[in-house]
């Protein structure tokens, strides 16, 4: 190879390199602000699950303990119409919490909820069969706090799995 092909081929080399350049950049660059999209949708995602799970979590605890104060109230005589709403609210806070959370909550977390929403709902209705005087078989506000206590084992499952979720380790 002679002295002209060389510098012809380090030409057209030099123009190539000029011309392609700005394709290059360009294409970095699209694709490390696809990169930062992902990242921040990634977070984004993060941060509204962890919304959901700490609102999930306050809304299922504060029932719980609405519950239980309802049942020592109802077992000492002493339910007054201000506990009976503000068990209702606690009901219905926990109600629409789970539902926001269902829509971007993993599954296993969604079953951890369900198994927990089964005693509560039904510790729920055995105090309002209580409270009306037409409890079932069996139905007193003693049993009724024995049965609660296993919500508190599905409350910590339940917290635990949200917790593997979101990364926090102890």
């Amino acid at each position: 190879m002679g002295a002209t092909t060389a510098a012809m081929i380090t030409a057209v080399v030099g123009v190539l390199g000029t011309l392609l350049a700005p394709v290059v950049t360009t294409w970095v660059t699209k694709r490390q602000r696809a990169q930062e999209r992902r990242e921040e949708e990634r977070k984004r995602l993060l941060e509204e699950r962890r919304a959901a799970y700490t609102a999930m979590n306050r809304a299922s605890r504060h029932f719980h303990t609405m519950l239980k104060d309802a049942l020592h109230r109802l077992r000492d005589g002493v339910y007054t119409d201000e506990d009976r709403v503000e068990v209702e609210q606690a009901r219905r806070e926990y109600r629409d919490r789970y539902a926001e959370a269902q829509m971007v909550v993993p599954e296993a977390v969604l079953d951890a909820s369900r198994e927990l929403n089964v005693v509560l709902s039904r510790t729920d209705a055995v105090a309002k069969r209580v409270d009306r005087g037409i409890p079932r078989a069996g139905e007193t506000p003693e049993q009724a706090l024995v049965d609660l206590k296993a919500a508190e084992p599905a409350l910590t499952a339940m917290r635990r799995l949200m917790r593997e979720d979101l990364g926090v380790s102890d």
